[in-house]
């Protein structure tokens, strides 16, 4: 965390500003009643982020280390559900069907170097 900068308060006011404004409206879809205390709170965000005030940055402080938990929890869960859900079954698949995509078996050679026959390309003159 001591690498990663905490963004500008007038950025966070301004996205501040933006999601309350859309609380504040989100029940006329739906034929309600704006919501007047998103109103307010949005109209302070705006205010202080144009002004760059320093009254925002505990707030920015607070939601940085909540991205940083979030990211915690949510990054671990993400990569286990993409292992279990798509590496493991192509794994399990490719045993039921005895696929060795990478030639591991049936090698005895010290190394799993593949030798190729040919030159495929030389990378000279690439444009």
């Amino acid at each position: 965390m001591d690498n990663i900068k905490i963004g500008s308060n007038r950025s966070f006011g301004i996205v501040f500003f933006i999601v309350f404004l859309v609380i504040a409206f989100y029940p006329l879809t739906n034929h309600g009643s704006i919501r007047l205390w998103a109103i307010f709170f949005s109209i302070l965000f705006l205010f202080l982020g144009l002004i760059n005030s320093q009254y925002l940055t505990p707030l920015n402080r607070l939601w940085f280390k909540f991205g940083i938990l979030l990211a915690k929890i949510i990054s671990p869960i993400v990569m286990g559900l993409v292992f279990f859900g798509i590496v493991t079954p192509t794994g399990i698949l490719m045993r039921l069907v005895k696929k060795d995509l990478l030639n591991l078996k049936n090698n005895d050679s010290k190394s799993y170097w593949i030798k190729r026959p040919k030159e495929k390309s030389s990378m000279k003159n690439q444009f």
